[in-house]
């Protein structure tokens, strides 16, 4: 896997939409706000949907992409509180556990997303072959994705500016990898 490339595939489609990208972050992350995060997950999936099309067919992201996968709200919201309740249980009872879940769930889900956005998986058939792409070729290609990933996720959460970049960054980085491995 050639990882300069995706880097530069993700940074090609940044900089010539940028202005729709931040657009759209923008919206992704007032609707994360406004419904304290409950509707952030189906947020995100229809911000990857989004971000899918402008990597496949060239689609200019627009605003009402963003609540194009409703349809993943309840999946989406009981994975995440399922996720939300066994990671606070780990970190209060100790702290390393709960880290270490977060690691293992963030790295086997990291083409759950777009998965579901693409194929139109159900939740647990996603993560099984989000398991299944991140486990059988290519390890150590997907540590360092995962890795990159998170380091772009973390630093762009640091200041409004950096998510409004790096987000959709770090999004069409992870996208460009998922379509060459599918």
């Amino acid at each position: 896997m050639d990882i300069k490339y995706h880097i530069e595939t993700a940074w090609k489609h940044c900089i010539s939409n940028i202005p729709s990208l931040i657009l759209l972050t923008l919206v992704v992350a007032a609707v994360s706000i406004v419904s304290i995060g409950i509707l952030a997950p189906v947020a995100f999936a229809g911000y990857t949907h989004s971000l899918f099309l402008l990597l496949k067919n060239n689609r200019e992201p627009k605003v009402q992409d963003v609540f194009s996968q409703l349809k993943l709200f309840v999946p989406l919201f009981l994975f995440g509180l399922i996720v939300l309740v066994i990671t606070a249980i780990g970190i209060t009872l100790f702290v390393l556990p709960g880290l270490l879940f977060s690691f293992i769930i963030g790295y086997t889900c990291l083409y759950m997303i777009p998965v579901m956005v693409d194929k139109n998986f159900g939740l647990l058939d996603a993560i099984k072959k989000s398991i299944s792409l991140v486990t059988t070729t290519h390890l150590k290609d997907h540590i360092i994705v995962f890795i990159i990933f998170a380091a772009l996720s973390t630093i762009g959460g640091s200041s409004i500016l950096g998510f409004l970049l790096l987000q959709p960054f770090a999004t069409l980085f992870v996208l460009s990898v998922y379509e060459e491995i599918k």
